[in-house]
């Protein structure tokens, strides 16, 4: 069974747990821990959002401690996904086809494939947000301002510091509007 499958089958298990007004709002898959697949979902009812991990047996899960793992990997992915490239991969890579058109610098095609590895790399949902994808997408990021240019230090690297309370706002969310009691 593939991902999309395995989020359809989830999502369906978590459409079995909405309560009067509520719906399924969004289901991310995760897997922080090696064996450990669990799913976020998000439910929402008159702009009210809950959250519920599950696991890869549509249990709900308790443990606090894998919840956090879940919704910090989810958010670290996401992050990287939005910080990659500058944040707009697509503009980014018109912006080098103008360039190579109009100007041709050294070095244009290797930036323009490396801008297009990297989108390759991020990909389309769903993506199971893991610590090998961060690292995938890391990569392709550096791989993609080293084709840019010289400079001090990662951009990339430098987004995703900054970016860190944004995921620590997450796990705190997720934490305080679970519909279950954590261990």
């Amino acid at each position: 069974m593939g991902l999309w499958e395995d989020v359809e089958r989830i999502a369906a298990s978590a459409a079995g747990l909405v309560e009067d007004g509520e719906q399924v709002e969004g289901v991310v898959p995760a897997q922080a821990e090696p064996d450990e697949r669990t799913y976020l979902c998000a439910f929402v009812r008159d702009q009210e959002r809950t959250w519920l991990v599950l696991d890869d047996e549509s249990a709900e899960v308790t443990s606090r401690d894998v919840v956090r793992r879940t919704a910090s990997i989810i958010a670290l992915c996401e992050l990287a996904e939005e910080r990659a490239g500058g944040g707009d991969l697509q503009d980014l890579r018109e912006q080098l086809v103008a360039l190579r058109l109009t100007e041709r610098p050294e070095g244009i095609e290797e930036a323009e494939e490396a801008a297009l590895e990297l989108e390759r790399t991020i990909g389309s949902p769903p993506r199971l947000a893991e610590p090998a994808y961060l690292d995938r997408v890391g990569a392709a990021a550096r791989r993609l301002e080293l084709a840019l240019g010289p400079s001090a230090g990662s951009p990339f690297a430098e987004a995703m510091k900054q970016g860190s309370a944004a995921v620590d706002e997450l796990v705190r969310d997720v934490e305080t509007h679970y519909r279950s009691t954590l261990d």
